[in-house]
């Protein structure tokens, strides 16, 4: 198994690849089109990247089966592409959820101390105590977390040993599932974490309903003066409406991830957010820790060993949860060539697709049952044609799904 690694990645997780039998490609500097090239090239069945985007074009002349995203989500592949080509897309959840909620306190206190203020005045010999001894402080206060996933939950631990209050809401809280935590609010909007919060910081995986979840309607919800903190994706803030916020009503602001961001990890740079006085940023770095980055190989490396070994993919993201298929076709059969085959092939006739299937075999291999599930329900004749035409085929019966 090949396995082409297109974005920067440690030596640990090279070397754990490698011990499972893949050949290894390591070329972390391969982008857009030179990425497409290399895939059409190379043909690697596995591709790790990191923040390197993968578009639909890439993907047109590849042998690839699996795409990897060494970290959490995967915004920046494009999974339908993938899916329509029938191409594994895995990421690794979780692994950087301490370094992001590390950086995500340290934009906290860098907007309440004025941090990089205070740098920039003693660098050009501005000596001004008594401007900077006007910090809040943190304690006491409330922070607002949108989104309560590994992430959002570090944050709060943090914030919880610092003495605040925590108000939380998650999509997850909506879909029926539970928090198990007492100490924290939970709310049901995250217009009621808004109407709170004197820090709201944002935790959620870019989404069809979390794209510019934190609107105008939502940041007008803030305290005149309040803090704001993205860790998350750029996406999912207005990033207009938030320059509003900052220039009206005082908002004061820290960034971790842009709207246009290079997709080099080294570029010029503008974006006018950073322009506003109390607008504070880093170089989407959230997960930029040794531990984080070591977690997150160690990760990646599992998912391709399991993959080659069993050709299932942990954390798989893009596998269909339902499907179309209504009925289900039980076949108890002798464990003999040409039996499943004989089935196919009637299916076939009948214009029957499947679906799903899955072959269990009974022990001693003398015999098996096949669940077939198809996406309409076989004629009585059909079922009999097919029972009737092979002598190793024990009974078959149907089932509505």
């Amino acid at each position: 198994m090949k396995v082409l690694i297109a974005d920067q990645f440690e030596q640990s997780g090279i070397d754990a690849i490698v011990a499972a039998g893949c050949e290894v490609v390591y070329e972390p500097s391969l982008v857009d089109q030179q990425l497409a090239d290399a895939l059409t090239a190379r043909r690697p069945d596995v591709l790790i990247v990191r923040s390197t985007k993968v578009t639909e074009p890439m993907l047109a002349d590849t042998s690839l089966s699996l795409i990897v995203r060494a970290g959490a989500g995967v915004n920046t592949i494009d999974v339908n592409a993938a899916s329509r080509r029938g191409i594994y897309v895995s990421n690794c959840p979780g692994k950087n959820s301490i370094a992001v909620a590390e950086l995500t306190f340290a934009l906290m206190l860098a907007l309440d101390r004025r941090i990089a203020e205070n740098v920039s005045d003693l660098r050009t010999g501005k000596w001004n105590k008594k401007e900077y001894s006007q910090a809040r402080g943190l304690f006491g206060r409330t922070l607002g977390i949108l989104g309560y996933g590994n992430i959002g939950q570090e944050v709060a631990h943090r914030a919880l040993a610092f003495g605040m209050r925590v108000v939380v809401w998650s999509r997850r809280f909506d879909r029926g599932s539970g928090i198990g935590d007492p100490v924290v609010t939970v709310v049901h909007s995250p217009e009621a974490v808004a109407d709170q919060a004197d820090i709201l910081t944002v935790h959620l995986a870019l989404a069809s309903d979390t794209r510019n979840l934190v609107n105008r309607s939502l940041l007008d919800r803030l305290k005149p003066g309040a803090y704001f903190v993205n860790t998350s994706r750029a996406e999912v803030v207005d990033h207009e409406a938030l320059a509003d916020a900052v220039r009206s009503r005082g908002i004061r602001v820290a960034l971790d991830v842009f709207a246009k961001e290079p997709a080099a990890s080294t570029g010029e740079f503008t974006d006018p957010l950073l322009t506003l006085p109390g607008v504070i940023g880093t170089h989407h770095v959230g997960a930029s820790t040794e531990q984080a980055q070591e977690a997150i190989a160690a990760e990646a490396a599992r998912i391709v060993r399991v993959y080659k070994a069993t050709g299932k993919v942990p954390n798989v993201v893009n596998l269909a949860t339902t499907t179309p298929a209504t009925h289900m076709l039980v076949v108890r059969h002798r464990d003999r060539p040409g039996v499943l085959a004989h089935v196919f092939d009637h299916l076939r006739a009948g214009n029957l697709n499947v679906q799903e299937t899955e072959n269990i075999v009974f022990e001693g291999a003398e015999a098996a049952i096949a669940r077939i599930n198809l996406d309409g329900e076989p004629p009585a004749g059909l079922l009999a044609t097919i029972a009737r035409g092979n002598p190793d085929i024990l009974n078959l019966y149907l089932v509505k799904i």
